[in-house]
């Protein structure tokens, strides 16, 4: 039994009535028990929705990358869907880990095809790690671990999923848990990044097309 069942792109060739409708029979014959969506926009959230209850939808979301707050945040509260943000360490910027000097694998690293990632716009960038850094030193935590608490804080129902390959770094995002910000906090960091334009695509052209935007 496959516990949620994502479709990971939305295909802008077959009706999400017709997926959701698939998803449904699959949960009717026991294979699934609960239907996601990933980058999808509003409009097709609730079409999927009125099918199959859509039990989750994962879509890039952080400090740097807010696109769901206009649209699909709002719809999945109304309709009482989980939001999981991937990606919420901001492919490892928000971490503090790089910086313009930093060097891409080609061959096995994606973020070297990644508009944000390039040198001159992770120097443009850097302003978003000296904030998060100047925050954690204060709460005696990591810049990651402000960046994953500030999503926990957002709503309950909004649970990022970051990930990593070191047990390390594991427990390190786990800690986040433990991070209490204030609303005093919140609204200094919100402040904060009002001021911040960050430069580049969030994903190369490519990646981009495949992005649902029906609001």
């Amino acid at each position: 039994v496959i516990d949620l069942f994502y479709q990971h792109r939305v295909d802008p060739n077959v009706p999400i009535e017709d997926v959701a409708g698939a998803v449904k029979d699959l949960i009717q014959e026991g294979k699934v028990k609960h239907f996601g969506l990933s980058e999808a926009g509003a409009k097709t959230i609730r079409r999927a929705h009125a099918v199959q209850p859509v039990t989750a939808v994962q879509s890039e979301y952080s400090l740097w990358t807010r696109d769901p707050e206009a649209e699909v945040l709002p719809t999945c509260e109304e309709l009482g869907i989980g939001f999981v943000p991937w990606s919420p360490l901001g492919q490892g910027f928000l971490t503090g880990k790089v910086d313009a000097a930093t060097t891409f694998d080609s061959t096995t690293d994606l973020r070297a095809t990644f508009p944000r990632f390039t040198p001159e716009a992770r120097k443009a960038n850097q302003a978003v790690v000296d904030f998060l850094g100047n925050i954690a030193r204060r709460k005696k935590a990591t810049p990651a671990q402000i960046a994953l608490a500030w999503l926990l804080a957002q709503k309950p129902w909004i649970v990022p999923i970051p990930g990593t390959r070191k047990l390390a770094r594991m427990e390190e995002n786990l800690g986040a848990a433990k991070v209490e910000l204030t609303q005093g906090d919140l609204r200094e960091i919100e402040t904060a990044f009002s001021k911040v334009k960050v430069q580049g695509e969030r994903l190369p052209e490519e990646h981009m097309k495949l992005i649902d935007h029906a609001a």
